[in-house]
């Protein structure tokens, strides 16, 4: 009798166990579940991956909507001084290839966006009297007809 006791005891001790370890377990990993989403949502609102985004599609919906030969002026100040912080030269930070706007402003990111307006598009960042970036990019629209 005393060991059948004894068992139910050390049965009932080892389950006790078993239900402790699997909350600690299950505790442990939605800790690192949190985690690595507060991480992703840290990054997510850091400066520049919001300004590239916002950039591009700032930048591909005004020449969506530009008529040809049209020059546009755009403030980038923000972009240029995040650029800056990160060391990435100002006239290199908008790219556009085709019908597709890029726009960088740090080492590893970058976005794209395109538009869809049949138009040739050249552009450049404006520079005063000694030869320094302003922070506006000029765009220049031009009809891909008169360009051939």
């Amino acid at each position: 009798m005393q060991k059948r006791v004894e068992n139910i005891f050390l049965k009932a001790r080892n389950k006790r166990g078993e239900i402790l370890v699997e909350n600690v377990i299950f505790i442990v990993l939605n800790i690192i579940f949190i985690s690595i989403l507060a991480l992703f949502v840290v990054k997510q609102s850091s400066g520049a991956v919001i300004l590239e985004q916002t950039s591009a599609k700032n930048i591909a919906l005004v020449l969506d909507s530009a008529k040809p030969v049209t020059i546009i002026s755009i403030d980038m100040s923000k972009q240029k001084s995040v650029s800056d912080s990160n060391k990435i030269p100002f006239g290199d930070i908008v790219k556009i290839n085709g019908n597709v706007v890029s726009v960088k402003l740090s080492d590893r990111t970058g976005y794209e966006y395109s538009f869809f307006n049949d138009v040739d598009v050249s552009f450049h960042p404006e520079t005063d009297s000694n030869y320094e970036f302003t922070g506006n990019y000029i765009f220049i629209i031009n009809d891909k007809k008169l360009k051939k």
